[in-house]
């Protein structure tokens, strides 16, 4: 992925101090233009590029704010509680979906992990498995930010599956699990420069379509339509307000692989050999939601920026590291 070197350096001369959005303008399009100047398709691929990229491996840009990003690739603490998001994706867990009634192993990040990431790219191998992951996320994260560019050259609507659930059910995510991965959403969202009322909209919306067991039917994704869509499915998940059990099967909980040969993941950090637990750029401990039937009885899973921080997010600093990163 390319970036015009003269559209960074105009972001740089002309981003606000500080993040003000108004209302009526989606996230996707203020921040768009705040970083990358031009509201443009292409311009927000680039940006959710970086920051699904960040929320994967953890900090690998120059505009940091200060604000640490562990990764979801990298173990760490949800409320005290060890989390380890790795075999899900380096294959060792039998837990992807591929249409049976149970779970397979699946190498995620067989295009190149980490490396390519850190070169703004989804995958070395526009064939991998990484590849499609990581492209749709981006789409999936465009769609849920309001890109009202998507959809047009540069810059793909989300086709993929409509239902999280489905995805999912086969890894049998608990709450420190999920919430840990929501954290890591709003920390790469603060990191860069997304104000802290943002990022809590992020949050939100996250821990609505996600992470309540039994959710009714909602739509993630305007077009596709309502489809279930909780991604937490073990018995300690909140239950949702107007919960419907029945509409999802029995949780399978994942097995380890059977194979030996599923491939090494890649360091978070790029300091692990194959085979070792990847480098933790930091760890996260953040409050646990309550069970409960009550969505306002919920915490957010994602920080404010201030309190990760402790100070206001300054745009200009962080459009001038995208500067020194893309030029």
């Amino acid at each position: 992925m390319r970036f015009s070197h003269t559209l960074i350096a105009a972001a740089v001369a002309t981003s606000p101090a500080t993040a003000q959005r108004p209302e009526d303008e989606p996230i996707c399009d203020y921040y768009t233009t705040a970083l990358l100047k031009e509201n443009t398709a292409e311009n927000q691929l680039t940006l959710l590029t970086l920051i699904v990229n960040t929320v994967v491996i953890g900090n690998y840009t120059t505009p940091n704010v200060g604000i640490a990003v562990p990764g979801i690739l990298a173990p760490g603490k949800y409320n005290d509680t060890d989390v380890n998001l790795l075999p899900y994706f380096d294959g060792s867990l039998a837990s992807s979906n591929r249409g049976g009634d149970e779970g397979v192993a699946v190498n995620s990040l067989d295009g190149g992990g980490a490396e390519p990431l850190k070169e703004n790219k989804p995958s070395n191998d526009e064939t991998a498995t990484q590849y499609f992951l990581l492209t749709h996320l981006y789409q999936f994260f465009g769609s849920l930010l309001g890109c009202t560019q998507q959809g047009m050259a540069g810059f793909d609507a989300y086709t993929a599956a409509p239902s999280m659930y489905e995805v999912h059910k086969f890894m049998g995510l608990d709450p420190y699990e999920v919430g840990y991965f929501i954290t890591q959403v709003g920390l790469a969202a603060a990191s860069f420069g997304v104000a802290d009322a943002d990022v809590a909209a992020v949050g939100a919306a996250l821990t609505e379509l996600f992470a309540y067991r039994c959710a009714p039917p909602a739509a993630a994704v305007a077009a596709q339509g309502p489809q279930l869509q909780s991604v937490c499915i073990a018995e300690d998940c909140p239950l949702a307000e107007g919960a419907v059990c029945d509409e999802y099967e029995d949780v399978v909980e994942p097995m380890p692989a059977m194979s030996s040969d599923s491939a090494s993941a890649p360091s978070a950090s790029g300091s692990a050999a194959p085979g070792e637990t990847p480098a933790v750029n930091g760890s996260v401990t953040m409050s646990m939601p309550t069970p409960t039937a009550s969505e306002t009885d919920m915490p957010s899973m994602i920080p404010t920026a201030a309190a990760v921080a402790g100070a206001a997010v300054n745009l200009a600093a962080v459009a001038g590291g995208l500067a020194a990163l893309l030029l």
